[in-house]
């Protein structure tokens, strides 16, 4: 009876899962909270910002050992060499160091406001109740003062209403609109104490603002992204789905490969969100400007809602901003910040992110660490039996052929208390809907596609292994004999990393013949890389 209950609390396999129960309050009044699994692996990503203290070989490595996965550039700050710097560094750092493939995500600094120039760049001090006139007139470009403050957003007065909120600097500084005087000028009250500073940040909350998707200078990022052959855009700001096609346009042929990530940080994106889910390749659930565009205490409800609707779309998503910020200063987090990024894990990320922690933090080394012990906890804790027939019951049919696979190979990994699946897959995309059902076990995707490999780190649960050899002629080489030998490699490399039991019953997803589009295949076999053991399950 003891071993019984000691079965129902673990979180080690399918079968456990199964056993246990198939809601979720069976399961987590059942948890084991000390309880590790043998094979204790991390199914989300872990993104981290390189800044001036982590921009090295050596560091990059130090970060992947304490479990990076995405290198992520701020393209809001440094110049074009800097950034070319840590490219070539993640890439050598990827040659010079053992271990799983280095993604690189470009992020855009995306249409902003922005304030003007005070004399001599000064901070002048403004007292609440200070009735004051935001412009666009160009001659205060140069010279804002406690009378005039100027803004570059042309169309401000077009857009804005008496009785709305304008925040500057981060909502440091909060002005309530009294009345629009003319095109060019807003008469305000300031609400609060603080200082008009230079080149200051301008939010517009529950406003509608008319900027274009693309700065110049957004996309000339992005045309440097597409020569260095990044592998995501995180592109900020977007608030319609047009804003994504603009971006592909821009990305062109070259850049086809490029995954969209679509940062949602205004009401607009959040208004149009179904429309930008269609388009873009994944999300990002920018909480840094979404809490000063929406209320704060909104933030949590918009987060479970766009993660919750990405899960069902099948598309990944990413909970970004302020996850471990104290640890910038601090060794340890507090117990809330680890809670948060537990919290995202459990309501459905794919990846977390980390900014100043690893950029400009003190550690930045155990920042990634404490964020991959909270990841692999709170993966612990997901019933994911359940998850999958929700998942499975809510899924609007017809499936395509790819998804339906897919939701079978999920089924069969459960039924057979399997070890692993392994997909092989040019684009990922098989990946990405083996993904979305949330097995038990890790996914392997095998590619010979680079790109893919690097980008699959978006996928909750899939491992991308690399396959070194180049797609033979299948005019002289059998088809099946490839495929079999990329599932005995798949093999011997998940066995080689602990994440796979010799015997092991496997799952393996692949096509009819090669190229893209063609999954629609099923196989079972065991993990002995010698002898799969087609054939002759029990």
């Amino acid at each position: 009876m003891a071993s019984h209950k000691r079965r129902q609390s673990i979180a080690t396999s399918a079968l456990d899962h199964i056993n246990v129960g198939n809601n979720k309050i069976e399961w987590l009044a059942a948890l084991d909270t000390a309880y590790s699994p043998e094979h204790n692996y991390r199914r989300s990503s872990i993104i981290c910002t390189i800044g001036p203290k982590t921009n090295s070989v050596e560091a990059i490595n130090s970060l992947r050992r304490s479990g990076l996965n995405v290198v992520r550039m701020n393209f809001s700050h440094g110049s074009y060499e800097y950034h070319q710097s840590v490219i070539d560094n993640a890439r050598e750092a990827e040659k010079t160091q053992v271990g799983r493939p280095v993604a690189i995500a470009l992020d855009t600094k995306g249409p902003e406001i922005r304030t003007g120039n005070t004399a001599g760049d000064e901070d002048l001090p403004l007292s609440a109740g200070t009735v004051l006139n935001i412009t666009t007139d160009e001659q205060y470009a140069t010279a804002c003062d406690t009378q005039n403050m100027y803004v570059d957003y042309k169309n401000i007065s077009r857009v804005i209403a008496p009785g709305r909120i304008i925040y500057v600097d981060d909502g440091i500084l909060a002005f309530k609109v009294i009345k629009v005087v003319d095109e060019k000028t807003i008469q305000v009250e300031a609400l609060n104490n603080g200082f008009i500073s230079s080149r200051k940040g301008v939010n517009l909350p529950n406003t509608d603002v008319d900027l274009p998707a693309l700065s110049e200078k957004d996309k000339n990022d992005l045309k440097f992204g597409v020569r260095n052959n990044v592998d995501m855009v995180f592109a900020s700001f977007i608030r319609r789905g047009q804003d994504i096609r603009d971006i592909r346009e821009v990305l062109g042929e070259e850049g086809k490969h490029i995954q969209i990530i679509a940062k949602i940080e205004n009401r607009q994106g959040l208004n149009n969100f179904p429309d930008i889910l269609r388009e873009t390749d994944g999300v990002m659930v920018a909480r840094g400007d979404l809490g000063i565009e929406i209320p704060a205490s909104e933030v949590f409800a918009a987060q479970k809602k766009l993660i919750a609707m990405c899960n069902i779309a099948g598309k990944p998503v990413i909970c970004a901003t302020q996850m471990l910020e104290s640890m910038i200063k601090n060794p340890r987090p507090t117990r809330a910040e680890v809670s948060d990024v537990g919290n995202a894990i459990t309501d459905g990320a794919d990846c977390v992110m980390l900014s100043g922690e690893t950029a400009k933090g003190s550690y930045p080394d155990r920042a990634v660490s404490e964020m991959h012990e909270a990841c692999i906890k709170a993966e612990n804790s997901i019933p994911y039996v359940s998850h999958f027939e929700e998942l499975c019951s809510i899924a609007k049919r017809p499936v395509s052929v790819v998804e339906s696979v897919a939701m079978a190979a999920v089924r069969a990994s459960l039924d057979l208390n399997a070890g692993g699946i392994i997909v092989l897959s040019t684009s990922g995309d098989s990946a990405r809907l083996l993904s979305k059902y949330r097995p038990v076990c890790p996914i392997f995707m095998v590619t010979r596609a680079p790109s893919a490999s690097r980008y699959a780190h978006l996928y909750r649960g899939v491992y991308p292994f690399l396959f070194p050899e180049q797609k033979p002629d299948f005019n002289k080489v059998n088809w099946q004999i490839d495929v079999d030998k990329r599932i005995s490699w798949a093999v011997s490399n998940a066995l080689s990393l602990n994440v796979l039991t010799r015997g092991d019953t496997v799952v393996v997803v692949q096509g009819w013949r090669g190229g893209m589009g063609n999954t629609n295949t099923i196989r079972i076999v065991k993990a002995d890389p010698e002898h799969l053991g087609i054939g002759q399950l029990e």
